[in-house]
């Protein structure tokens, strides 16, 4: 996939482009249809399918919304994107004069002028430019001038379930880890560095990998049973997410005990999926109490990941894109 991260960077019309414009925060199974009918059109027409998205998240850089947490990093986004098969990436840097353009000026300077756009594909309650003032009607006035076809696509559900980047957040904000799936076709997954916690886990007896994470939505407070990749090789795992109240810690940490492992991975980076949800966390009466606990964690996580087969990026989006 080529990517260009700034509007200067594309120096000559994308031939036959067919696009879709958004910030597909979650790249939800929603965001995959769309994707998979801008390629099939691309197809068609023997052109380029094309992603164009914003970076920051234009709520983020307006300070619109400042608790708002992205599903994906940036690079998630780009693997994601690129697994589903497209062909160029657009990334446009929102910034406060990029947000002042008006709609026809973006149309007429960017898409038909930079791109050189041939056919457009939105989602119905699609809007944007300087007041959102970009709605579907204006898009399609504008397509007839400047010749380019408008397709606006329905909202986006699937065994009753309506796709959304909002359902995401909440879901996995609660800890409905297992549910989620049901939208984003793949199991949720926190990508980080392993780094120096304060080992209580191994004067516990289950000495833990404590994760650095530039990822925003973190699961609710609680156990899981995760798959954790290293390399290429996956281990079965139980990963608290909490501040360990049992000793009353301010700051909130992501520890992952693996199962049957006893390698130094300090420094390496690791990828944790989420399978299941085991509790909510708790504070216990003592040290022999938590270690109780944790022993039945442990056991509980072996049984729910027994035979688990790990959707993630490549895996999923490859397939139903071909």
């Amino acid at each position: 996939m080529r990517i260009f991260r700034s509007i200067d960077e594309i120096t000559e019309q994308i031939p036959g482009a067919v696009a879709t414009i958004g910030n597909f925060d979650g790249v939800h199974l929603g965001h995959r249809e769309i994707f998979r009918q801008v390629k099939r059109d691309a197809e068609l027409l023997g052109g380029s399918s094309v992603v164009i998205t914003f970076i920051p998240h234009p709520v983020k850089a307006l300070g619109l919304q400042r608790d708002l947490h992205l599903i994906n990093t940036y690079a998630e986004k780009e693997l994601l994107i690129e697994a589903s098969g497209i062909d160029c990436l657009v990334t446009i840097p929102f910034t406060a004069g990029f947000a002042a353009i008006g709609a026809e000026a973006f149309v007429r300077e960017i898409l038909v002028g930079r791109i050189g756009i041939r056919k457009l594909i939105i989602g119905s309650d699609y809007a944007f430019g300087r007041g959102r003032e970009g709605d579907v009607n204006l898009l399609r006035k504008l397509g007839e001038r400047f010749g380019f076809e408008v397709v606006v696509l329905d909202q986006i559900s699937g065994d009753g379930i309506v796709y959304s980047s909002t359902a995401v957040r909440r879901m996995v904000a609660e800890g409905d880890v297992r549910g989620v799936v049901r939208l984003i076709g793949r199991h949720y997954s926190i990508g980080g560095t392993v780094v120096h916690g304060l080992h209580r886990g191994k004067d516990l007896g289950f000495p833990t990998a404590n994760i650095a994470t530039d990822k925003e939505l973190i699961p609710r407070p609680g156990v899981y049973a995760v798959k954790v990749k290293i390399g290429d090789v996956f281990y079965d795992g139980a990963c608290n997410i909490g501040n360990n109240p049992t000793f009353g810690n301010e700051r909130e940490s992501i520890e992952v005990f693996i199962l049957d492992f006893d390698r130094d991975i300090y420094g390496e980076e690791i990828r944790v999926y989420f399978i299941d949800r085991v509790r909510d966390e708790r504070r216990f009466a003592g040290i022999g109490e938590l270690k109780e606990a944790i022993a039945r964690d442990v056991a509980a996580c072996r049984t729910l990941l027994a035979d688990v087969s790990i959707i993630e990026y490549r895996e999923y989006l490859g397939g139903v894109t071909a």
